[in-house]
């Protein structure tokens, strides 16, 4: 079955809006650059209001060890999403570990061999200005061929309106989205779109899933 996440919470409203919908797992972005970065205080304030069996993701860029391991004991983050350009070795944590990778073209999924140790990999669209929430799809066929090497999360530009298709192609193991189902601000959710992705989402991994 299709996994889910909503990433780039920053409040309760969205985070419950999302579960209700019928997400999988909520996203927390660490990292100070971004538009939809949180505090670990934040993020522990929503996470401990969740209810049981929502998975909470926590993401990080080039972060050191120790802060990352104080920041996930103190929000109870249960799994770990790197962004950066952290070595294989970094992955001795005391989570589950998603590497993400940024794709320009084909050859960019030869790192993935370095990262065995990762639970999957997600795999977003590459821009020299942000290391993700860009809005723009890369070749989902990459995303295909990825699939040989480990579980593949489908990211980078993913709307309502592209997501079926996405699925039919790609087949991932998971999804993530962030500015695919917000507003005119970013780090705030629209309901509707969030609503409209799922509910697209869930009826393609239906329809296209063995």
């Amino acid at each position: 079955m299709l996994r889910i996440k909503i990433c780039g919470i920053t409040n309760t409203e969205d985070a419950f809006a999302a579960i209700a919908c019928g997400a999988d797992a909520l996203g927390f972005v660490f990292y100070n650059k971004s538009p939809r970065s949180v505090s670990p205080e934040t993020a522990r304030s929503i996470i401990s209001s969740l209810p049981p069996m929502v998975t909470t993701v926590g993401v990080f860029v080039d972060e050191d060890k120790t802060t990352l391991e104080s920041t996930v004991a103190f929000t109870g983050l249960d799994i770990v999403q790197l962004h950066g350009s952290e070595s294989p070795e970094y992955f001795s944590l005391s989570r589950k570990t998603i590497k993400a990778i940024r794709i320009k073209d084909l050859s960019d999924l030869e790192v993935l061999n370095q990262y065995k140790t990762a639970a999957a990999f997600l795999l977003d669209t590459y821009s020299p200005d942000s290391i993700g929430g860009t809005g723009h799809v890369f070749n989902w066929e990459i995303a295909v061929e990825a699939k040989k090497l480990g579980r593949i999360i489908l990211a980078g530009g993913l709307t309502p309106d592209n997501i079926e298709d996405a699925i039919k192609l790609v087949q991932p193991y998971a999804i993530d989205v962030a500015s695919g189902v917000e507003g005119n601000i970013k780090g705030k959710k629209d309901h509707t779109k969030l609503r409209l992705f799922i509910e697209r989402a869930r009826k393609a991994s239906l329809r296209h899933y063995l």
